[in-house]
């Protein structure tokens, strides 16, 4: 697949590539962005990117997790 960005636009992330990094399932990419934890952008296919420097520093700065008690 080809996406057409313009030179100075931030390079976006498919679910699958977020959860690559992540070592998740896709799905749970998309439970994170419905939470709120991350913030998802939606293709005119109403398919989901996410901003690869908001996945990056959520990546550095670990995954929220909820605690459980």
């Amino acid at each position: 697949m080809t996406t057409r960005q313009s030179t100075d636009a931030e390079p976006l992330l498919t679910p699958a590539e977020v959860a690559t990094m992540f070592r998740v399932d896709p799905k749970t990419v998309t439970r994170w962005a419905k939470a709120g934890k991350l913030t998802s952008i939606r293709t005119l296919g109403g398919h989901r990117r996410y901003k690869e420097s908001e996945v990056r520093s959520l990546l550095e700065g670990g995954v929220p997790a909820k605690s459980e008690s």
